[in-house]
């Protein structure tokens, strides 16, 4: 499993069930470092196995939870296919794993729900942006992140020109002479030349027409996959206010979806900075307003309550403690004790929950160099 999209980061927001183990560590993907990866995640489950049992769950008991993850240190074909980390999530009736880029710091949280803050520095900039692969031949719309693509054929968008023209292009076929190249002749091949600006252009607006309503509720950018002079077309049909003005440009036919995704990646990824950025100059302008504060205790009832929009965390940083959804009280303690949990990964959960972004930085990077800083919505 190495997808880890928002889909599966809110699945494991909401499937956390007592006893929640989240395993973090870091892997080797070739050499003879492999081996080592099956034996460290022995060691932290020998780690999680001693901290349950310890918490009062009978050996039995505990042996009977931690089979999944057991199985993964004894199936060597599994630690031959790594990335840069592993991150493992168990809790009863649930089990995840995700083999992901992240140099992970090897740790072990047991805790009420599932730890996920060190899941956050994928999502800073990876965001969700859509490419659009369009030729005469085939239309391909991609869903990507930094990390994956997964293609969609929305209903009502056209497969290819010819469903567009198909009456036109039959008496055109009638036409052309065997031997020749036209638009649907058995011999040879078709070009965007063949069609004409005026049949382009209503190509272009049924496509547009097909992924209005699919878009339509999207903040996300999409970026346009195709020859250079189709795209300036593409831009007079398109009304989708987040069309990004560089393209891809070449024949999409010729390129597997994980060609254009990582094409892609480097023309969208300055829209999520941008953003990012441009909350940061918010917060900082809020400070003193009553619309922005870096007081843990504060931001934690306003993130249960789905009052933050963005979200700034240290990476790395822990703030132990305990929040009262009846009172509405957060209060942290110097050191983690029975029953606390890390109020910043609550309040990173709780605003993804909301429908907020969270944004996990190094300290230098942090608005105001305090370990956590909210931009409220009111």
């Amino acid at each position: 499993m190495n997808e880890l999209s928002k889909d599966e980061l809110r699945l494991l927001i909401e499937k956390g069930k007592a006893p929640c183990l989240s395993i973090y560590m870091p892997t080797h993907k070739t050499g003879a470092e492999v081996q080592q990866n099956a034996i460290r995640l022995k060691n932290l489950l020998k780690e999680a196995e001693d901290r349950l049992v310890t918490g009062g769950r009978r050996a039995a008991e505990v042996e009977k939870l931690l089979e999944p993850v057991q199985a993964l240190v004894k199936n060597n074909p599994f630690w031959r296919q790594q990335s840069s980390g592993l991150a493992i999530f168990l809790c009863p009736d649930f089990f995840r794993y995700y083999r992901l880029p992240v140099n992970f710091q090897p740790s072990v949280v047991l805790a009420e729900r599932f730890h996920v803050k060190p899941l956050l520095p994928l999502f800073n900039t990876e965001g969700r942006f859509y490419v659009l692969a369009l030729s005469q031949k085939d239309i391909r719309l991609l869903e990507c992140s930094r990390y994956s693509v997964k293609e969609t054929r929305p209903e009502g968008v056209p497969r290819n020109i010819e469903e567009v023209l198909k009456y036109d292009v039959y008496e055109k076929q009638l036409r052309i002479r065997p031997g020749m190249s036209g638009a649907t002749g058995q011999k040879g091949s078709s070009s965007w030349t063949d069609y004409g600006k005026e049949n382009i252009l209503r190509y272009l607006q049924q496509v547009e027409k097909g992924l209005k309503p699919y878009l339509k509720e999207e903040r996300a950018p999409l970026v346009f996959a195709g020859v250079d002079y189709i795209f300036a077309m593409y831009r007079e049909a398109n009304a989708y206010p987040h069309l990004l003005e560089t393209a891809i440009n070449g024949n999409p036919d010729q390129m597997s979806a994980e060609d254009l995704q990582a094409l892609a990646w480097p023309v969208a990824e300055p829209w999520f900075r941008k953003e990012q950025e441009e909350a940061g100059v918010r917060y900082r302008q809020s400070i003193g307003t009553g619309l922005a504060s870096n007081n843990l205790e504060e931001i934690v009832p306003a993130a249960h309550h789905g009052r933050i929009g963005y979200l700034f965390v240290e990476v790395g940083k822990e703030k132990w403690g305990t929040f009262n959804p009846q009172t509405d009280k957060a209060v942290l303690h110097a050191g983690a004790k029975t029953g606390d949990e890390d109020l910043i990964d609550y309040a990173a959960v709780q605003t993804l929950g909301g429908g907020g972004k969270v944004y996990a930085i190094g300290r230098d990077a942090m608005p105001d160099r305090e370990p956590v800083a909210a931009l409220f919505r009111y």
